[in-house]
């Protein structure tokens, strides 16, 4: 059996009971290796082989997976968060249909749940917002018009917003076009739920400047939420450490091109 199980946002013991079970239990685990906590690995069984998914194409990554399942083996395809999050786990579950062959799917915490809780914030607040809104800026992946970021902050609900950090300026300026005043209060959050976990405080008109200032010119997962305080409403904008090293949707490694979107 095939296992796509959601790592968690990155502490280790923030993966799901199932998923750690199904990781103790695995003949072969191929996880992103630039997105997962590599200490979720000393969970394996002695014998488990291992692969770093971000050193291979999506091809390689599905002859490990295919071929494990017509030898009998337990295998584990483990993913950051949440898999149906930005997970690029559509593709694979297709070629596996082709190959008639069966999967399962094991949820897991995503990055925009720990970045909530490194803020001790809350999503949905009666009377201020009961809708969250998941989205992205548009870059290399092309968002439609009607899903723009300028679209969404009109709602004035929850947004988080995944994959963007590398364009806060322009992010900050949709933001504001879209109807939030730009001395909102804001935040940005760096590798929630990790030992390294930081958290700065800045206002929407500030974001890409603090990011700046802070040194973080690594990619994030980026995240925006409107909630209450005794003051009145904020908007937190936030982001998840990532580095991206797989190239398996264009059938390239690392060492082919390294200015290519990449994907884990």
């Amino acid at each position: 059996m095939i296992t796509f199980v959601g790592a968690g946002p990155g502490a280790e013991d923030l993966i799901t009971v199932r998923g750690l079970k199904l990781l103790q239990t695995a003949d072969i685990i191929v996880y992103a290796g630039s997105l997962v906590n590599p200490e979720l690995l000393n969970n394996k069984k002695e014998n488990c082989i291992v692969y770093n998914s971000a050193k291979m194409t999506l091809e390689e990554v599905m002859d490990v997976m295919v071929n494990g399942d017509h030898e009998g083996k337990e295998i584990v395809r483990l993913h950051t968060g949440d898999p149906c999050l930005y997970g690029a786990i559509k593709e694979q579950m297709d070629w596996l249909m082709r190959e008639q062959i069966k999967y399962e799917v094991c949820p897991g915490v995503s990055s925009f749940c720990g970045a909530a809780a490194a803020l001790n914030a809350e999503y949905t607040l009666p009377g201020i917002s009961q809708s969250v809104i998941i989205t992205r800026m548009a870059g290399r992946t092309p968002v439609p018009e009607r899903e723009s970021i300028r679209s969404f902050a009109s709602h004035q609900a929850t947004m988080t917003i995944f994959l963007s950090t590398g364009m806060l300026l322009e992010l900050q300026k949709e933001l504001i076009a879209g109807g939030y005043s730009p001395d909102t209060p804001a935040a940005i959050v760096y590798k929630a739920t990790w030992p390294d976990e930081k958290v700065y405080h800045c206002t929407i008109d500030s974001l890409a400047r603090t990011a700046k200032e802070n040194g973080k010119k690594e990619a994030f997962h980026t995240y925006s939420m409107k909630q209450a305080v005794e003051e009145g409403y904020i908007v937190d904008v936030f982001g998840h450490y990532i580095e991206y090293t797989t190239y398996y949707r264009l059938n390239k490694t690392i060492d082919n091109d390294p200015t290519l979107n990449k994907v884990a």
